[in-house]
């Protein structure tokens, strides 16, 4: 199914998923800024103007021609009650075809961490793209001590498929990444036995 041009909007218990817009840019850059320690680990280094305005004007841009491309799906993650940027998650790499598949990314705000906000985007996410978007299996990848989404990835039922080495640049050098799946008809660990 493609997405075209209509907007996307995902409701959870706590947080509204949606496209990043231009008015978050203050909310975002102040956010990103504040937790620069908490997330440079686990990220590609920072361009010098990362946190520019000119920078989150192409960071929507690119949102926009994604969704309608249907090549990504960036979002946002809205805390419902007060409208609080939270952090972003986002479905790239979407493959059509026989594939069927895409690749998860995310990160949250400092103040936000080990609140149960990503895992509630996490579990959204993945249905939207099992269910909406007809997608059939999902990738994510963390470094191996970041057990804080090693733990998030497996309690929102991604299992662990084994190491990717020289995967991606983090903090300017190549790191390995564990390499984790979700398939829409997962069937791993999972036996016939007391079946009917």
């Amino acid at each position: 199914m493609r997405l075209g041009r209509r907007k996307v909007r995902i409701v959870t218990e706590r947080m509204i998923l949606r496209p990043p817009v231009h008015a978050d840019f203050r909310a975002w850059s102040g956010l990103r800024n504040d937790s620069r320690l908490f997330l440079e680990r686990w990220e590609p280094l920072w361009a010098a103007d990362h946190l520019s305005r000119k920078a989150f004007t192409n960071r929507v841009y690119w949102a926009q021609r994604s969704v309608s491309a249907d090549t990504a799906l960036p979002l946002f993650m809205i805390r419902a009650a007060d409208d609080q940027l939270l952090g972003a998650i986002t479905l790239d790499n979407i493959r059509r075809g026989p594939a069927q598949d895409g690749t998860l990314g995310y990160w949250v705000g400092q103040p936000f961490a080990r609140q149960g906000y990503m895992r509630e985007a996490i579990l959204a996410l993945t249905h939207h793209a099992f269910t909406t978007l007809d997608l059939s299996r999902l990738q994510a990848a963390c470094l191996p001590e970041n057990a804080a989404s090693r733990g998030c990835l497996e309690k929102c039922g991604f299992k662990y498929e084994g190491v990717a080495q020289s995967y991606l640049q983090i903090a300017g050098r190549w790191r390995n990444h564990v390499l984790y799946s979700n398939l829409r008809a997962d069937r791993r660990g999972k036996t016939d036995v007391g079946a009917a």
